[in-house]
């Protein structure tokens, strides 16, 4: 995904955020694909989905959190 005001395709927290925020299905699966294979990714997920717990309509990063909070548990 092209992220609108970064220049590289790591994934940072500005990243990831970007990603969760704008994504796409495809970008999702991408980053699905991603966050299984490295564990650090699945928490920086966590982590950027934390930030915006307290916004009860930022329902794509309380999808996020959830996802990332149950595969870090069963790891």
């Amino acid at each position: 995904m092209l992220h609108r005001h970064l220049n590289h395709e790591q994934y940072t927290l500005a990243a990831l955020d970007d990603v969760i925020e704008r994504g796409k299905r495809a970008d999702w699966a991408a980053l699905r694909s991603v966050a299984l294979e490295e564990r650090e990714i699945m928490e920086k997920i966590l982590r950027v989905a934390l930030a915006h717990a307290g916004d009860r309509y930022a329902q794509r990063y309380h999808f996020w959190r959830h996802y990332a909070e149950e595969h870090l548990k069963a790891a």
